[in-house]
């Protein structure tokens, strides 16, 4: 195992499951000390997890999805270690997948809350603690759907994570912090700790997920879902002092499928 984070102070959000799950685990196996910023009680799991490891991680739950949220959760990695060095914007994920004219304004408003606003202001936070430093990295999660059938607002909400991505890394590169995202397709995950939509799914919304399903397989050159490891590994990839001269862009993931 490589040590690429040793030293390095990493906050993870959407760390309880799945992607950003391995990428907390697997950070902290290579030296960095990891905060997990998840409302879920599954980010407990994780720290004791890293601990067993020898690994050094602390969790918060706070609401990303709010201003006062994301600063609380960078500030604390900040009170813990001293600094932030590495921020990786996890969170979000469809809610509904429908044809968007089904879906009512209030969940196209709940769509953009779940996986564009808790980049936007994450990455605000984290800026502020970064500059005075001179350095950081930010690991934006975006996703191949930017262009995909039955998800519009999700797809709307990841187009503005990449927007982010490039604009916030031309205003700071030259103050020592990159800004890169990856855009992950379709991926096989274990069941989730907290479903995204707790409501039950009607025989139509099993179809129209299913289109989501087809369409994600077809799209890909490789014609199969991804893995948890074929995620990780890029986003680890990127937060890393190999990717020094990597700013601005979204590396797709997803078997060719470019979005």
């Amino acid at each position: 195992m490589t040590r690429r984070f040793k030293g390095k102070v990493m906050v993870v959000t959407g760390a309880a499951q799945g992607i950003g799950r391995l990428v907390a685990e697997q950070a902290a196996a290579e030296g960095a000390r990891v905060l997990i910023l998840d409302r879920s009680a599954a980010r407990k799991e994780v720290v004791a997890a890293i601990r067993e490891a020898s690994g050094e991680a602390e969790a918060l739950s706070v609401n990303l999805e709010t201003w006062s949220g994301c600063d609380k959760g960078i500030q604390k990695a900040v009170d813990l270690w001293g600094r932030i060095d590495i921020l990786v914007n996890n969170v979000g994920g469809t809610i509904w997948a429908k044809p968007f004219e089904h879906y009512e304004p209030k969940q196209i408003d709940a769509e953009l809350r779940r996986s564009l606003f808790p980049t936007l202001y994450c990455c605000r936070a984290a800026i502020e603690r970064m500059l005075p430093q001179g350095a950081g990295v930010i690991v934006n999660v975006s996703s191949i759907a930017t262009r995909g059938l039955n998800r519009v607002p999700y797809a709307a909400a990841k187009g503005g994570v990449n927007a982010i991505t490039a604009s916030l890394a031309w205003e700071v590169a030259e103050r020592g912090i990159r800004v890169v995202a990856t855009a992950p397709g379709g991926t096989e995950a274990p069941p989730r700790v907290v479903p995204r939509n707790p409501n039950a799914e009607t025989e139509q919304r099993e179809d129209w997920y299913r289109t989501i399903v087809d369409q994600t397989i077809q799209s890909s050159f490789m014609k199969r879902y991804g893995t948890l490891d074929e995620q990780a590994g890029p986003i680890l990839f990127l937060a890393s002092d190999d990717a020094s001269y990597i700013t601005g862009v979204t590396v797709p993931v997803g078997g060719g499928d470019l979005g």
